[in-house]
Order: C-alpha cells, then sequence, then structure tokens
C-alpha cells in the first residue's frame, strides 16, 4: 500500500499542478511544465481523476487495515510533547538513532498522523471543488470555493513537505529505505506478540 499511496500522490501533485496554473491561486505563483503531468487543462483532470481513485480506494484500505489491526494504535500512540521535544533537537543535529525500524519515534509518529489527516482534508476539499454544486454543504464548510481551492492547494504543499521530508531521512537512515523495498525489516517473533 506504501508504493500505491505514494505513486498515487505524485501523479495527483503533478497533475495538481498543472490544475493550477490553468487557474492560479496566487498571481505570482506558476510551476514550470516538467513538473506537471499531461499537456492541457482536460488531461491534467484526467490524470488527477485516475489517481484520485487510487489514492482513495488504497487509502480506505489502509485505514481499515490499520483500524482493525490496532497497527494506528501501537505503532502512532502515545506521543509526549517531551519526547517530541527531543526527537527534533536530535534531527536537527542529524542524530538518528534507529535501531529497530519498527518502532516509530515522537515525530515520526506526529507526521504520519498529520499527512493521513492532510490526505482526509484533500478528499473533502477535492469533492467540494469537484462538485460545489452537488456538495454545497461541503463547499460551505471550506468557506465556499475558493476556500476549498486554499485548503486543497495548502494540503497538496503539507504532503509534498511530507514526501521532501520521508525520502531525505530515508536517504540520511539508508536501512529504512533498504526496508521500504524489500517489504520491511525483519521483525523478531517475541516483538510481534501483542502486550499482555
Amino acid at each position: 500500500m506504501h508504493w500505491v499511496n505514494a505513486f498515487a500522490m505524485i501523479v495527483l501533485i503533478m497533475s495538481g499542478l498543472g490544475i493550477y496554473n490553468d487557474e492560479a491561486i496566487f498571481g505570482w505563483l506558476f510551476f514550470p511544465h516538467w513538473m506537471t503531468i499531461g499537456g492541457w487543462a482536460a488531461e491534467h483532470l484526467l490524470w488527477h481523476f485516475a489517481a484520485m481513485w487510487l489514492l482513495v480506494v488504497n487509502g480506505l484500505v489502509y485505514l481499515a487495515y490499520g483500524f482493525i489491526t490496532g497497527r494506528f494504535r501501537q505503532q502512532l500512540l502515545p506521543i509526549s510533547a517531551t519526547e517530541v521535544i527531543g526527537d527534533v533537537r536530535n534531527a536537527l543535529r542529524l542524530n538518528f538513532a534507529h535501531e529497530d525500524l519498527t518502532i516509530y519515534n515522537s515525530v515520526q509518529k506526529l507526521l504520519y498522523i498529520g499527512v493521513m489527516l492532510a490526505a482526509i482534508v484533500q478528499v473533502f476539499s477535492g469533492l467540494a471543488i469537484w462538485k460545489p454544486v452537488q456538495l454545497s454543504w461541503l463547499t460551505t464548510l471550506f468557506g465556499g470555493f475558493q476556500g476549498a481551492r486554499l485548503a486543497h492547494f495548502l494540503g497538496m504543499a503539507a504532503i509534498a513537505g511530507f514526501l521532501a521530508i520521508h525520502v531525505a531521512l530515508a536517504v540520511l537512515v539508508p536501512k529504512t529505505l533498504w526496508a521500504m523495498l524489500t517489504g520491511g525489516p525483519r521483525v523478531n517473533p517475541r516483538h510481534s506478540q501483542p502486550a499482555e
């Protein structure tokens, strides 16, 4: 599911930049053609909708799996402010102690929760933009059509930022990249048993 999400998000971002260029929110900000997928407005939209369905279906399976198995609760909670501050300090010193890849530090937990929430906002703001009349109640929640567009753009920026940090950290801690490519680290059966 990781690589399907990554592929879908990259296609969504690149096609979304093309859509953005067709009707820019910020008049001073445009993206070069090489960063976009599709040659013109309709192609940008077709790529965007195709990747949107892929992300939604894969994302729903991922969320269902995470909640049903208790993985989210086990991997992403609890989070303490003290640990966040300590982990940020360590990261700024480029001290990435990551002996056990199956345990996330507090910053990783926050980033993963944040990107999941951003993806959910993306889905709802995207629906508000796609069907502003049929889903007028949803569009209203975002403060109107332009508010939904702004939320969608800012959500895309947050996800792109997450991807950049995610890739940079994987490069700085190469064994995490290898684990992502091979399906994860070897897990000791003792660690996979639920705590009593």
